[in-house]
């Protein structure tokens, strides 16, 4: 290894730095090569190409090389998430053309939607991307995937409530524009609701200090904008154009009784009116369960547990752990004032867990202070040993006291630092802006204080069983950091949805049938489309598990359940079972009576159009 040693001298910093470190038992050797920052920076892949080509030229057969560290673990994660984006994309699209086509049973009407969603995420990426660094923001293939999952899975529950809305007034009317007209006054309102909760939602992730939550923020909520203006206008017309055909073989008529309900699900709904309290306890409860998953689990992953697979920078980091101190390959740094840099060198020496400290180049007044930590890297343990470095300078006299700790692992513990800040700051917003925005729609405070508790519920029981899954089924010992508060903004802004559009509906029918029948008649009108949606909108976030990172597939699973949830369990019996014991309460201090402007004063004026024609 010594005269690969030399060759990769020549593309160091510090050149006589790069020589082999053996292992005890001589099975294993070590070459730490020093780069510049800037010239990685501007050219990963190209770096990594020439380390790799450069280390393993003219090695014996039988010989491993493996390149870890900071440049091995990021050139392996860019390479994961080469064409990942086009993969995600076309599952994606698959998936809800699938469900389209079984939720419709027709070989023609789920184009249309699948055609006009596709074109918003289209139009999306381009805008959302182009605003976001025009602000100043990165947006990476991570984020690029989240973006489209979330306009396919929203755009198209806008366009399953608007589709199933229109066809239900196809019902009452033979005027296809009459209908269309209905359908987007009783559906968009609940669909603006559904939209600006997630919007307001994600440019709460503003208030955040980490640059990829902002820019996760930015992006997703110009492209949730984007997914709910098409289902308000150009959905509408596309299906209006297309006239009634486009639901062939199944082709609505104008029928009598159209405002009567039946089928499983005005089955459900009065089974659940029979007994709401009892129903309201064990559903409760059984959500509830759930969360008791999140007992003995934790938050924060090392940088291996952070891929998904075994790729080569891992490879690389298990051999050191084996041979090596496991935290050879991340540096830490320490930069010191010129006039204190003996000091801070014996500070490092003095704390457990520092390996190695050894002073550096000075310049502009400070000196660089080089040392490893003996733990693997970016986990607790690593952790650990710098909060205790810090806290040796911040205690030591001026100007020791001045010197600056960084490094991979003193980055990565600021950036769990600050989204554990951020948490705290983002989450009580969020919460606001679904409050308010419930409390506008239903003009109640009751209503919108329980829907929150439900949501909330099912935050909590998908997180416990997660947490479960993760560790006893996919071996993965704790949450990444950035999963606690993207999944409880995902599934709290888009599983209110579900909840607006049921209490929506419920509120229009209470005006003629009273609270109890005006939620059974919801859940009977709504059930089939909003379960439709909920399973399409699941299997959309379960498809983040393509991507390579454990905090997507985590984030994936963990809305693939709560979305389930709260779609089968919260929307269909809790929901229901709670307005089933309150009764009127449930909109206080607004009231929703039987005062005949509802259902029965719509068929009339249907009935009184098609008289006037006849005459």
């Amino acid at each position: 290894m010594v005269d690969r040693a030399a060759a990769l001298a020549d593309l160091s910093t510090t050149p006589q730095a790069v020589v082999p470190q053996p292992s005890e038992d001589s099975t294993a050797a070590l070459v730490a090569v020093p780069l510049e920052a800037a010239a990685v920076e501007e050219d990963l892949s190209g770096t990594a190409d020439e380390l790799r080509t450069t280390a393993s030229d003219g090695v014996p057969e039988g010989v491993d090389v493996y390149l870890t560290g900071a440049v091995g673990f990021q050139d392996d994660i860019t390479n994961a998430f080469a064409g990942a984006d086009v993969r995600l994309l076309v599952i994606t699209a698959s998936i809800v053309a699938l469900l389209l086509i079984v939720t419709y049973r027709s070989p023609v009407l789920w184009l249309v939607p699948l055609a006009v969603v596709g074109t918003a995420d289209g139009i999306a990426r381009v805008g959302a991307v182009a605003a976001a660094e025009a602000l100043g923001f990165i947006v990476d293939a991570s984020i690029g995937g989240i973006l489209s999952v979330l306009v396919f899975g929203a755009g198209t529950n806008y366009a399953l409530l608007l589709v199933a809305r229109y066809r239900e007034e196809l019902h009452r009317t033979d005027d296809r524009f009459e209908a269309m007209g209905v359908a987007v006054r009783r559906a968009g309102p609940a669909i603006l609701a559904s939209g600006s909760t997630v919007i307001l939602s994600l440019l709460a992730l503003m208030l955040a200090d980490l640059g990829g939550t902002r820019a996760l923020g930015v992006t997703c909520a110009i492209g949730i904008a984007v997914a709910m203006l098409f289902a308000l206008t150009v959905l509408p017309a596309a299906l209006v154009v297309c006239g009634r055909g486009l639901f062939w073989p199944f082709v609505p008529r104008v029928v009598d009784g159209a405002d009567e309900k039946g089928g499983v699900w005005d089955r459900i709904a009065r089974s659940v009116a029979r007994r709401p309290a009892l129903v309201a306890t064990v559903a409760g409860l059984g959500v509830a369960v759930l969360g008791l998953g999140l007992v003995g689990s934790s938050v924060g992953l090392s940088q291996t547990q952070q891929l998904v697979g075994d790729p080569e920078s891992v490879q690389g980091q298990e051999v050191i752990e084996e041979n090596f101190s496991p935290g050879t390959t991340s540096r830490t740094t320490v930069l010191a004032p010129d006039a204190a840099a003996d000091d801070a060198l014996a500070v490092a020496e003095s704390v457990p867990g520092v390996i190695d400290p050894a002073p550096g180049e000075s310049a502009d007044g400070w000196t660089q202070i080089t040392l490893a930590v003996d733990a693997a890297p970016q986990s607790d343990e690593a952790f650990a040993v710098i909060t205790d470095l810090r806290e040796a300078y911040a205690g030591a006299p001026e100007p020791t006291s001045d010197s600056l700790v960084g490094g991979p692992d003193a980055t990565a513990l600021d950036t769990t630092t600050t989204a554990e800040r951020d948490q705290r700051t983002v989450i009580p917003v969020i919460f606001g802006i679904v409050f308010l925005i419930l409390v506008v729609l239903l003009r109640a405070l009751v209503a919108p204080v329980l829907l929150i508790a439900t949501v909330l519920l099912t935050y909590v029981g998908s997180m416990g069983l997660g947490s479960l899954v993760f560790r006893y089924v996919l071996d993965i010992p704790a949450f990444d950091t950035t999963v606690v508060l993207y999944a409880f903004l995902f599934l709290v802004a888009l599983g209110v949805d579900y909840n607006i559009f049921l209490v929506t509906r419920a509120r229009e029918e209470a005006r003629a049938s009273g609270t109890r029948e005006g939620m059974i008649r919801a859940v009977s009108s709504t059930g089939g489309v909003i379960t439709s949606a909920g399973i399409l909108l699941a299997a959309v976030f379960a498809v983040l598990g393509v991507l390579p990172v454990i905090a997507l597939l985590q984030i994936g699973i963990i809305v693939c359940v709560g979305v389930l949830l709260d779609t089968l369990v919260v929307r269909t019996l809790l929901v229901p079972a709670l307005a089933g014991v309150l009764g009127e309460r449930f909109w206080w201090p607004g009231r929703v009576g039987e005062r005949g402007s509802g259902r029965e004063g719509r068929v009339g004026a249907h009935a009184m159009a098609e008289g006037s024609a006849g005459r």
